[in-house]
């Protein structure tokens, strides 16, 4: 019988606390591994663990064991939520994995995946998800879903095809890849899923592949992942990224590709900012490996946005310094385009995740101060160039810059290696309204005179697109642009699915 694990009827944590709004706020990851004979729990765990930096507020898996499928979740880290006590039960063929960060569905425990549904003959199934769905409102209301009955974009996608299967006729063996055969065409926005039944993992990319996946192979199964870094941690070999409106599904007989869209859907878009931030550096997209992109950036930006002469402090040494962790490979360009040494200019505290929202300037400082320490023998009598991915709503910048002024630079200027960002993202990060997003609402010298530094460079949408360097790709650049691919609700929020109480209770 498929059940979700006892232990879980209710939260044993509370849900993390409220981020800083100035990051972008990461996709999901999802996993996936069909191995007969091995420890699918633990390679799942492993898999994971490499995909923890696209989420940190929940963590879970989906093991079946060929009779039922076992679901495990919890609200943390993937190291808080799983050790030997848990992952020892959990033993069977496949399995599917998960870390969130939430952009449909509040951050609580309802709220983990993978999403569990009992299925017709009693096994069940589970689901993945890495995305954000714009037609939401649209199918809940058409499907008669109330407000509050279901909790996330994801959790309604698993109710429609539990109800499609419900209703069909036919054997129970199968049920789920027709269900989604039927269900998919009908769902709109980003969606990257990892699904399980008891004998089956299924792969799925939307038909712009706005998130990534990929495919990768075992000595006697396969895996499927967000990012290639979580094939190799299992000694998976890469195989090729599942392509946009595919949908793969692997068993004891193989693996099979299908087309559940039709072809004018199909317009690939995967997010730039996986390039520029999301994805590890050493993920493969698009045959290239993000570091080397990233650090092509830091070149181009290097010749867009040279250091400017110094009238006052032309006799003082210059330093590139990058933001940990994402703003390093660009420094490593910008320093070695520029011939300006490259040097560390803050230790990054290893065991924080992001800086807590604080209501005043004098708070929001001390959680920089709580990530980041400068080095000030670096730093004191220096031109400071410092190399970060993106601004978004600019205060954590902006402590920043005063943190290296009291360590002694003398001058600063911040390099982006990203053109502004202008506009909300409804295809999976969580980046708030327009009105938060600082580029939206002031101009570049406006933003300048902000962050107090003393020059301020971004790179060009068409530099960027040069340093990702994969020619007919496609990209999705709406958040610089406003060109959205898919259109988008204006009624659209990350409470979509949610009631005034369960709003007013986070």
């Amino acid at each position: 019988m498929g059940h979700v694990d006892p232990s879980l009827t209710t939260p044993t944590t509370e849900p993390n606390e409220t981020v800083d709004g100035d990051t972008l706020r990461d996709a999901c990851g999802v996993f996936g591994v069909y191995a007969p004979g091995r420890p699918v729990a633990y390679l799942t765990f492993d898999g994971l663990y490499s995909l923890q930096h696209r989420g940190q507020e929940s963590a879970g898996m989906a093991v079946s064991d060929g009779e039922g499928v076992t679901v495990v979740r919890e609200m943390g880290l993937v190291s808080n939520v799983f050790d030997e006590r848990t992952l020892k039960p959990l033993v069977g063929d496949l399995a599917i994995g998960h870390t969130r960060y939430s952009t449909t569905g509040s951050s609580t425990w309802r709220n983990a995946q993978p999403v569990f549904r009992p299925g017709p003959d009693g096994s069940g199934f589970a689901l993945g998800h890495n995305g954000n769905l714009t037609n939401t409102a649209h199918l809940a209301e058409t499907s008669g879903m109330l407000p509050g009955t279901i909790g996330s974009d994801s959790d309604l996608v698993a109710e429609l095809l539990a109800t499609y299967a419900e209703g069909a006729e036919g054997p129970s063996e199968g049920a789920l890849e027709r269900a989604l055969m039927a269900v998919l065409p009908t769902l709109e926005g980003a969606f990257s899923f990892t699904l399980l039944d008891k004998s089956s993992l299924i792969g799925v990319r939307d038909p712009n592949g706005f998130r990534p996946l990929c495919l990768g192979r075992l000595e006697n199964g396969w895996a499927l992942a967000s990012e290639s870094p979580a094939l190799d941690i299992i000694g998976a070999h890469f195989v090729r990224e599942i392509e946009p409106g595919e949908m793969v599904v692997i068993d004891g007989t193989g693996i099979r590709s299908m087309r559940p869209f039709k072809e004018d859907r199909l317009n690939p878009k995967l997010c730039m900012f996986e390039f520029v931030y999301l994805a590890r550096p050493d993920a493969q997209l698009y045959g290239k490996e993000v570091h080397g992109a990233r650090r092509r950036m830091g070149e181009l930006l290097a010749e867009q946005a040279p250091l400017p002469p110094s009238d006052l402090h032309f006799d003082r040494p210059a330093m590139v310094m990058g933001v940990p962790e994402s703003g390093v490979p660009a420094a490593e360009g910008y320093a070695l385009r520029s011939g300006i040494p490259l040097g560390q200019g803050v230790v990054k505290n290893r065991y924080i995740g992001r800086t807590f929202i604080a209501p005043s300037q004098e708070a929001r400082s001390r959680g920089v101060r709580r990530k980041f320490n400068p080095l000030r023998d670096n730093v004191a009598g220096k031109r400071l160039v410092i190399v970060d991915d993106s601004i978004v709503r600019g205060t954590t910048s902006r402590a920043l810059v005063t943190m290296m002024r009291e360590a002694g630079a003398v001058e600063i200027h911040m390099r982006i290696s990203s053109p502004p960002y202008k506009w909300p993202c409804f295809y999976g990060i969580d980046t708030g309204t327009r009105s938060e997003l600082i580029a939206a609402n002031l101009d570049l010298e406006e933003i300048r005179a902000y962050l107090g530094v003393d020059s301020l460079g971004h790179l060009s949408l068409a530099n960027l697109k040069s340093a990702i360097g994969a020619p007919g790709a496609g990209l999705c650049d709406a958040c610089v642009t406003g060109d959205y691919p898919v259109a988008v609700p204006l009624t659209l929020t990350k409470d979509v699915l949610e009631t005034v109480e369960d709003v007013v209770q986070l």
